[in-house]
């Protein structure tokens, strides 16, 4: 470990790593390593800059927390969580995975099929449905979906005090032919937080925080791979220029507007509503 220079310490770093007995591991810290080290000599990074850096990562532990997960805002905001779902995506097809993003919560209440998650939230009242099936189209029963969106305040209920808990949030399993259905309020496009380091650094690059309106989903069945995603008013003003990077074509539909008064007594909300249908493709393991 003597005399090390700028042209050796990257080998003598990925020699104390040898003893890694987990193959895998020893291949993704051998190629963090050597992109790390890399990139510090290609930037001639400064020992202000490697100050400022460490200061991010407390930053971000810091403000972190159970409803909370800066790291993760970290990673979408610089395209990296949608980068692994991109390479991660099953080139057979099946529905597109998009961003977890930092305030889903496990364990949400259980729902019936065709149940109203309105409330008292404020809101234009829409209606959510479609079928959970095999890559080969056969419907999947009791497949679990998982859901969560903001208030019309542009906030989700583990952000906002005001909101009742589980607000906006559901578990349903599908019925015996792989249907579900939900009343809910039309989602809103609403700012990423920016009161932490990720503010910082979106301001930094001169970037805004806004995501288009999208619902959040977790799909998951039985001998079927999971599949995690949002599903995207493709008319919304940012449907372009999602500042975590979680729109995909496949993911954008319409919420479509409908008027009839007997349309909306038939799902049981207020007239005018929207309507929106999507589907899922989950792959077999």
């Amino acid at each position: 470990m003597k005399n090390l220079t700028e042209g050796n310490i990257t080998d003598a770093v990925i020699k104390a790593i040898e003893g890694t007995q987990d193959a895998r591991a020893k291949e993704v810290m051998t190629s963090l390593i050597r992109h790390l080290h890399s990139f510090v000599k290609e930037v001639q990074l400064t020992q202000d800059e490697w100050e400022t850096a460490i200061d991010y990562l407390y930053n971000t532990g810091q403000i972190s927390g159970p409803t909370r997960n800066e790291f993760v805002l970290t990673s979408d905001t610089l395209g990296i969580s949608s980068l692994v779902d991109i390479i991660n995506s099953n080139p057979d097809g099946g529905t597109e995975a998009s961003v977890l993003g930092p305030f889903y919560i496990e364990g949400s209440k259980m729902v019936e099929v065709g149940a109203d998650l309105i409330g008292d939230s404020e809101g234009e009242p829409t209606v959510v449905s479609g079928t959970v099936r095999t890559l080969g189209g056969e419907p999947i029963a009791d497949a679990m979906i998982d859901l969560w969106q903001t208030a019309a305040n542009g906030l989700y209920e583990n952000q906002d005090p005001e909101q009742p808990e589980n607000n906006l949030r559901c578990r349903m399993l599908t019925n015996e032919d792989g249907y579900y259905q939900f009343s809910t309020i039309k989602p809103v496009s609403y700012k990423v937080p920016t009161d932490g380091p990720v503010g910082v650094m979106l301001n930094l690059q001169g970037r805004h925080a806004w995501r288009p309106s999208h619902l959040h989903f977790k799909v998951s069945a039985d001998g079927h791979r999971n599949v995690i995603t949002e599903v995207f008013d493709e008319a919304d003003e940012y449907i372009e220029e999602d500042a975590v990077f979680g729109v995909r074509k496949s993911l954008a539909i319409p919420y479509t507007k409908i008027s009839e008064p007997s349309e909306a007594e038939r799902f049981g909300v207020p007239s005018p509503f929207y309507r929106v249908e999507f589907d899922f493709e989950l792959e077999a393991l």
